[in-house]
């Protein structure tokens, strides 16, 4: 089994991930901060979210941290180029601005919030909501009847929640969608793009479906062309079936464009 595809089937979430926790990590690391004055600083920061303050014992807060340095702090080397573009990105728009940033960048890092992303997306626009037992029923169907799948989806749930990109609604673990975030910067979209495909098995789709999938669903992308992406995005390549079928693949190593 690939890298790439042990990295897509692993859950690795077991944590909420908070918004306003990645927009701190993203900014020491931008400030020039190393790994363990950013470690020390978020415990000092974050303490007081958990019941259990302890740094001693691995316990909810450390593996919290571990999940937000994993993003932004030290993320696997086949992903290492993205993360940087997404830091060069982070300093170039306004904070307001940088949801779809820290949302593509963790669908890199954990393609398991992609997955349940995915499965929410596909519902909302199927009937306009979704469900938190529908997600759980289709996620564990994806990665296994396990307790632990199901209790992870929640955890990542509650995230988009806490994001806004999802909103409760009257009825219990019901949510439906808030208004989509616009991205017009193409730069962006093809970044986005290119997050879109870490986050699956095959690192290839139509491009079409990539720019308006579930796993995008809080945003709505500026539809670009395969020619414009393909200036913007060189780590990926393009192969055209037809007059509208343009498949979008990463450019695995071997294959770099000189």
């Amino acid at each position: 089994m690939s890298s790439a595809s042990r990295r897509v089937q692993q859950v690795g979430l077991d944590r909420l991930v908070r918004l306003a926790w990645l927009e701190r990590t993203a900014s020491l690391i931008l400030a020039g901060n190393d790994e363990p004055t950013i470690k020390v600083t978020l415990q000092e920061d974050l303490r007081g979210f958990f019941r259990s303050s302890a740094v001693v014992v691995r316990g909810s807060l450390d593996k919290t941290i571990t999940i937000l340095q994993k993003v932004w702090g030290s993320p696997q080397s086949e992903i290492a180029p993205l993360h940087a573009d997404g830091l060069e990105l982070l300093a170039r728009f306004p904070p307001r601005e940088h949801t779809p940033i820290h949302w593509g960048m963790l669908m890199a890092a954990y393609p398991f919030w992609s997955s349940v992303a995915t499965q929410v997306g596909r519902l909302l626009k199927l009937q306009g909501s979704a469900a938190a037992a529908q997600v759980q029923r289709r996620i564990r169907e994806q990665y296994g009847e396990r307790e632990t799948v199901a209790r992870r989806a929640r955890y990542v749930l509650r995230s988009y929640v806490d994001w806004g990109v999802l909103q409760e609604t009257g009825a219990p673990g019901v949510y439906c969608a808030s208004p989509p975030h616009p991205v017009n910067d193409p730069q962006l979209v093809a970044w986005l793009a290119e997050a879109a495909l870490w986050a699956r098995a095959n690192g290839a789709a139509p491009l079409r479906e990539l720019l308006e999938g579930p796993s995008l669903f809080p945003f709505q992308l500026t539809l670009i062309s395969t020619e414009h992406l393909a200036s913007l995005a060189p780590r990926l390549e393009l192969l055209r079936h037809g007059l509208d079928d343009d498949l979008v693949m990463l450019r695995r190593e071997g294959k770099r464009r000189t």
